[in-house]
């Protein structure tokens, strides 16, 4: 158990190409924290194909074409203003939190559950680990630091798990569960305990999802931050009571989906909702 001067230290596990967390979030793990390592997930050739067969086999072919459409959608038309927005986001969370990530160690791996990447992290001996990655964690992996491993999931949970959880909630029209979810990894998916829930104001007219979804977490670091650190010292943070509240997994973005909020958000003119 840590005393109060002390930092905990905290291994950040995510994807090479993004630098809202490679740079933003490991700046302010390396303020909040102690940043101890990097786990840099490189992405294997036919990632994308892998998984385009699980959600054909969750969804169907006439669902995952509706996918296909969406991606080819977004990548002409919303791609290019979400970069702008990310690249001002890091920039922003670079002059927040201050640091110094040249001397972090850090490993690129294939895969969070090789080898390697348990060995690194166990060589750190972290008390925690923040998981910002698309691959579900082995339970050798997600147990080894002391506290737990940790999701900054971008959806309420338990009603909206997996990918893309501010979407559905946009999508049905559900905006009080616009938000994100602060829980521990266990063995399924998205259903460990959860240590804080928050929203944020958005502008679903003119956002899209991918920059609510992030704003839905950075706008709610500092008191991230504040529940990791009593964990850390051994002080009781009650898990939120989820009994009786609905659980649903949900899966990739659809073009059709995407065109009835946009409508519905049009037709209800509400440039900001609490």
């Amino acid at each position: 158990m840590h005393a109060h001067g002390e930092r905990p230290a905290a291994v950040l596990i995510c994807h090479e190409q993004d630098r809202l967390d490679t740079e933003g979030l490991a700046s302010w793990l390396a303020s909040t924290l102690r940043l101890a390592g990097l786990i840099i997930i490189r992405d294997r050739p036919g990632r994308l194909w892998r998984a385009s067969r699980r959600e054909i086999r969750r969804a169907g072919w006439l669902r995952f074409a509706d996918v296909v459409a969406f991606r080819a959608y977004a990548r002409l038309r919303l791609a290019g203003r979400d970069a702008a927005w990310k690249e001002q986001a890091v920039e922003r969370l670079r002059e927040r939190y201050p640091a110094d990530l040249t001397a972090v160690p850090r490993i690129v791996v294939s895969s969070p559950n090789s080898g390697a990447a348990r060995r690194f992290m166990a060589g750190l001996r972290p008390d925690l680990a923040i998981a910002r990655c698309k691959v579900i964690l082995k339970r050798e992996v997600f147990e080894l630091p002391r506290v737990g491993t940790f999701a900054l999931h971008p959806g309420i949970c338990p009603e909206y798990r997996n990918a893309h959880g501010c979407f559905w909630a946009l999508v049905n029209r559900d905006l009080d569960r616009v938000g994100m979810t602060l829980l521990r990894v266990d063995a399924g998916v998205d259903t460990g305990p959860i240590y804080l829930q928050g929203r944020c104001d958005i502008d679903e007219v003119r956002e899209s999802h991918v920059v609510i979804q992030h704003r839905a977490v950075i706008e709610h670091l500092d008191a991230i931050g504040r529940v990791l650190l009593s964990l850390c010292r051994g002080e009781h943070v009650a898990p939120v009571d989820t009994a009786g509240r609905r659980s649903a997994a949900w899966g990739q973005p659809r073009l059709s989906d995407y065109f009835r909020w946009k409508r519905a958000a049009y037709a209800h003119h509400i440039p900001a909702v609490s």
